[in-house]
């Protein structure tokens, strides 16, 4: 079978080539087209677009984007064409996939989701777009099922959580510490700022202040070799930081705590069972269109799919050092309970799940 899968940020990449993995392993002939990243790019070699050409994050970001984004969308529409997929497999990035959604339904293809659309926590009337969309939706959030039953759609499948999956299947570094030559006697701190421009250029000066003022700690910030390395430069210098190049995994295997921006992040920390605090810090504009659009009570995963507030979130004026230091010294301290989180979420393997899936009914 042909698949295109657009996965149009660093954690779809991962999951969709965990599923690509997966459909090649049980069936050899599949073959894929792609909109995706590095690790995509690992499975297969036939990527179409790099996604680091993509990740435009929040509303003012996206309007003066725009015209780039259309030219994406139109040669994602005339590169399926020549492709003539047997079906297209979307992953989360819900303002070009929905699009591109629209455009494969009309021209008859068969349109799968893995990874929904935060639908539920804005505009949640989308629900209804989806589901004229698509022909069925893989889901990875427990709660989600039950949301889409809402609006009389049943196509849904909770397929397991793909962020287990990627965590069981890694194999910790031990040398880490050695590596980087960092002190046993002093704690480490792991910092996770984000996968996009805008999310480095709000957050870093404020952590920064974090850093100087704590000196006796080991900051590792989570750095990623495909975005321009001018980004972390605020922090260059200070004697207490280093900068981590993809080895995030690692990373949170060796932290004591973390310091993370609001995202996927926040679940992959807790189920490395790292005690953790959310920030976050956006255009004002971005920010108070969100705050305005927003149904959810949680920024974060882990207290959304909890439904109460298991870890502190500190998110635009709160977002400042001081409050984010008091709180590192809480969970440095006094740590987080994630058992209920592991629980929750389940033993499916998602990958595995989607891809039977997949070919079963195909």
């Amino acid at each position: 079978m042909k698949f295109y899968l657009i996965a149009g940020e660093r954690s779809g990449d991962l999951h969709a080539s965990n599923l690509m993995k997966a459909l090649l392993a049980k069936d050899n002939l599949s073959e894929f087209r792609y909109f995706g990243g590095d690790y995509m790019q690992a499975v297969a070699d036939t990527m179409v677009v790099h996604n680091r050409d993509m990740a435009f994050m929040g509303f003012w970001e996206v309007i003066i984007n725009l015209s780039t984004i259309n030219k994406l969308i139109k040669k994602c529409k005339q590169d399926i064409d020549t492709y003539q997929p047997d079906a297209i497999i979307l992953v989360d990035y819900a303002g070009f996939n929905l699009k591109i959604a629209k455009y494969a339904k009309k021209k008859g293809y068969k349109v799968l989701y893995y990874i929904s659309p935060k639908v539920w926590a804005w505009n949640q009337k989308r629900a209804f777009k989806i589901k004229r969309l698509v022909d069925h939706m893989f889901a990875i959030m427990p709660f989600e099922v039950d949301f889409y039953k809402k609006y009389d759609w049943h196509e849904v499948t909770y397929v397991g959580n793909p962020v287990i999956e990627a965590i069981n299947q890694h194999q910790v570094n031990n040398d880490f510490k050695a590596k980087h030559n960092l002190a046993s006697a002093k704690k480490i701190i792991a910092v996770l700022p984000g996968s996009r421009k805008q999310e480095l250029k709000y957050i870093l000066p404020v952590i920064k202040e974090v850093m100087v003022k704590s000196p006796d700690y080991q900051f590792c910030i989570a750095a990623i070799n495909s975005l321009p390395p001018e980004l972390y430069n605020t922090v260059i210098g200070l004697k207490n930081v280093l900068l981590v190049f993809d080895e995030t995994y690692d990373l949170l295997a060796h932290a004591d705590a973390a310091i993370i921006t609001s995202g996927t992040a926040t679940l992959e920390t807790a189920l490395w069972k790292v005690p953790q605090v959310v920030v976050y810090k956006a255009n004002w504009i971005t920010y108070h269109i969100a705050k305005a659009l927003v149904k959810v009570e949680f920024g974060s995963l882990v207290n959304l799919i909890m439904e109460k507030e298991v870890i502190k979130e500190l998110i635009q004026q709160n977002c400042t050092p001081d409050n984010i230091s008091r709180e590192l010294e809480e969970i440095i301290n006094n740590g987080i309970d994630y058992t209920s989180l592991w629980q929750k979420l389940g033993p499916k393997v998602a990958s595995e799940e989607v891809a039977n899936f997949i070919l079963r009914v195909n």
